[in-house]
């Protein structure tokens, strides 16, 4: 049977950046996606973190992105979800960031 240390604590924390998007120019919800889709499997690669469309998915020139970390050190999340806003600023003009919001639990 395994020996267990009762004095070693885990620590979990879970981050997760909403992000609100202004898509200028976007004509249809075809074309929304066909913008939305590649930048989320982008961060998931560039950064590890899960995406998701979480709102606004009837509305074609604007959506609101979810994007979820999980680490066992609170400013690792926070860096990491900082410099997804960053790389989302500076690869993809075709989007504007209108708001954000970052938690880490």
């Amino acid at each position: 049977m395994p020996v267990r240390d009762l004095n070693y604590t885990r620590s979990v924390h879970i981050g997760a950046l909403s992000i609100e998007l202004h898509i200028p120019g976007c004509r249809s919800l075809k074309e929304k996606r066909s913008r939305l889709k590649p930048l989320l499997a982008r961060l998931h690669r560039e950064f590890n973190v899960s995406t998701a469309e979480i709102a606004g998915n009837d509305r074609h020139r604007s959506a609101s992105v979810a994007c979820v970390v999980v680490s066992n050190d609170a400013r690792q999340v926070q860096r990491v979800l900082e410099k997804v806003l960053v790389w989302i600023e500076h690869n993809r003009p075709d989007l504007q960031i209108v708001d954000h919001q970052i938690s880490v639990l």
